[in-house]
């Protein structure tokens, strides 16, 4: 029999399903019995297995790095693909920083969330407790384990991490410090599992892994997305994509939108908070658009612009129907003029994804009215969309953005990590 001293779990000779199949149900129940473990775990303990994790990260650099520039030498990509994929000094401290914030979070477990008396005499309480064990399938980003393993640790849940082909050696490093601040605190390596191969039928056997895990978190491309949400016999918790928008409104003004627009598509192209469309009132594009194309393209930014936009820059080339719904995920804009609030309102009700959503403008009436008429996920007045961010909202990371309505929506951290239960304290009472 075969080990994979990564995983901790053993690969039986057999067709990669049926391996993968076995070892998803081996670290599912493993998973099980570990998160409850951190369930009546105290909190202090949780949070020690994150503080050594942290500076285990920091202490195994070179190698995290060294695993990375492997990955980043086979990868093949656009720019913002390789982005997502690459490592340095600084997101290494990040990633252990974030780690740190979330140990420094209050307690997510036995939060008493509702409580009453009933006429005779009954005590009820909702109290908060983990959901179980997760699955996370994400892409590209190795940053992306480490922030499940976090969250999911610090809220009492076992998470099952399956990372992108691209990316393993990045997160074989990184599990292996994790692995080390969980073992310093005392607590069960199971808690965090990663799958040791890149082969697809690990995915497959996730998908199917019913009554095993007990919610899947997808994080990445469209497709693999769609795949997820088709095939999964497990419940998901997901966005589709994120096709954001900033909508430049009359009043805005123009300083800060230039600034804004700019970081909300240029500071990170290829995440999901990146705004893909610009909308901008016709009252104020001509004196305003061709500074913000001007800085954008200083940005090495390019476009896809409708015919009110070409009008006003007819360097830009034409945009279709499908640009607008398009999630670019690269250094790419599409640009629309529109005639005021309410044609911004119904573009993006067509054209959006629920995700995030800004508006520029000094004026507080329409602001509020965009902020209460949109129905995506996050809405944001005067701000990059680009902090749609469970970090930026004091989440100390993320496990993913959810644009559902059904248990969460937006960045999701250690309160959505959680469901709950209900006690009842009684005198003797009996049901007539």
């Amino acid at each position: 029999m075969n080990h994979d001293p990564a995983a901790g779990l053993s690969l039986a000779p057999a067709p990669e399903a049926e391996r993968a199949a076995r070892w998803v149900a081996e670290a599912a129940r493993a998973g099980r019995a570990a998160s409850k473990i951190l369930a009546t775990t105290p909190v202090a303990a949780r949070n020690a297995a994150l503080v050594a994790a942290a500076r285990a990260l920091r202490e195994r650099r070179g190698a995290i790095l060294a695993a990375n520039a492997a990955d980043c030498a086979e990868a093949r990509g656009s720019a913002a693909f390789l982005d997502r994929l690459r490592l340095n000094e600084a997101r290494i401290e990040a990633i252990a920083s974030g780690l740190e914030t979330v140990a420094a979070l209050p307690d997510p477990l036995n939060r008493v969330l509702a409580s009453w008396t009933r006429p005779n005499g009954l005590e009820i309480s909702r109290i908060s407790m983990p959901i179980g064990v997760i699955g996370m399938i994400y892409e590209s980003r190795p940053n992306v384990g480490a922030d499940a393993a976090a969250l999911c640790l610090k809220s009492g849940n076992a998470v099952i991490l399956r990372g992108g082909s691209e990316s393993l050696r990045s997160a074989l490093a990184i599990h292996e410090a994790l692995l080390e601040g969980v073992r310093e605190a005392g607590l069960p390596e199971a808690a965090i599992a990663l799958v040791p191969a890149t082969d697809r039928a690990y995915v497959g056997a996730m998908l199917a892994a019913s009554g095993l895990i007990d919610l899947l978190i997808p994080r990445g491309g469209k497709s693999l997305v769609e795949r997820v949400l088709a095939e999964s016999r497990v419940p998901v918790l997901a966005h589709a994509e994120g096709l954001c928008h900033t909508y430049v409104h009359e009043a805005a003004d123009p300083d800060m939108a230039r600034r804004v627009v700019a970081n909300a598509k240029m500071r990170r192209p290829g995440i999901c908070g990146a705004t893909e469309t610009l909308l901008i009132d016709e009252a104020i594009a001509p004196r305003l658009l061709p500074l913000i194309i001007a800085d954008l393209a200083a940005l090495g930014c390019s476009f896809r612009a409708d015919p009110r936009a070409r009008a006003i820059c007819p360097e830009l080339p034409p945009a279709t129907e499908a640009d607008f719904h398009t999630e670019w995920l690269d250094a790419v804009l599409s640009v629309k003029v529109v005639s005021g609030l309410e044609e911004a309102l119904d573009h993006i009700a067509r054209h959006g994804s629920s995700h995030t959503e800004a508006i520029i403008t000094e004026d507080r009436a329409v602001a509020e009215t965009f902020l209460r008429r949109i129905d995506s996920a996050v809405a944001m007045w005067n701000a990059s969309t680009q902090f749609c961010d469970g970090g930026e909202f004091g989440f100390g990371a993320e496990i993913g953005i959810a644009t559902g309505r059904i248990h969460a929506r937006g960045p999701i951290g250690l309160e959505q990590l959680t469901t709950f239960r209900y006690v009842v304290r009684g005198e003797g009472q009996i049901r007539p």
